[in-house]
């Protein structure tokens, strides 16, 4: 992902992950590593400016990408892995979540789904990822209160599969991890994801339309549009 400064999933960027995964697949790729260019972060998740006083034809077609771009990602065929080279908060927490792998480079930068600090909901298949990744009460309990994990707190509730020293390391543990099905026949490896997966990808599909009428009812709540702008406003302080 290379979209500064922090990498923030709008539309457009979202479409581009979309078709290069596809691409990857398509191509006879062995692999996908999903990492960042920039130097201390992967992803700081949904954009906020496709949600703050939204064109809500483009809010629809923002979350229906959204939605896209995630069940391409989760259910692709071929190994995924994220090395998560910075911070990786909510919506960038989910791209890392689904992929197979995780390798997260240590540091003072944090991960998790930390909806409810920004005064907001996860969405509900968010949540189930999170669920199947570090399990329900632990799930429940980071939910809850927003939390984020530094890298080694990350790896003992099993949010990450391993701890690099930096970028170039956990590039080379996500290669391995990739490499590590050489000899593991293709079509049994694929069928055999997305029989564990089809559950979560299943139950967004049967409801795609009304997550998307929930989204956008949710932004036209004037107290979600108020905790919108207080947020933004104090990003620009801290600018």
């Amino acid at each position: 992902m290379e979209r500064a400064p922090v990498n923030g999933l709008n539309l457009e960027l979202l479409q581009e992950l979309k078709n290069s995964l596809i691409t990857a697949q398509k191509d006879g790729s062995k692999g996908v590593i999903l990492t960042s260019s920039l130097p201390t972060i992967f992803s700081g998740g949904l954009d906020i400016m496709e949600m703050y006083k939204p064109d809500m034809k483009r809010a629809r077609q923002f979350w229906e990408e959204l939605q896209e771009t995630w069940l391409t990602l989760y259910g692709l065929g071929i190994p995924t892995a994220a090395a998560i080279n910075g911070a990786c908060p909510a919506g960038g927490c989910l791209m890392a979540m689904s992929c197979e792998y995780r390798v997260f480079v240590n540091g003072k930068h944090t991960m998790g789904l930390n909806e409810t600090k920004l005064g907001i909901v996860a969405p509900t298949w968010f949540k189930d990822v999170y669920i199947s990744t570090i399990g329900y009460r632990r799930a429940e309990l980071a939910l809850l209160q927003g939390a984020l994990f530094l890298p080694q707190q990350a790896l003992e509730i099993n949010l990450v599969d391993e701890i690099a020293s930096n970028k170039e390391d956990a590039l080379t543990k996500c290669q391995k991890f990739i490499d590590s099905f050489s000899k593991i026949p293709a079509i049994g490896r694929r069928a055999t994801k997305l029989s564990l997966r089809d559950g979560i990808m299943n139950k967004l599909k049967k409801n795609r339309e009304s997550d998307v009428n929930v989204f956008l009812k949710y932004l036209e709540n004037p107290f979600v549009q108020k905790g919108l702008d207080l947020y933004i406003q104090s990003l620009k302080k801290k600018n």
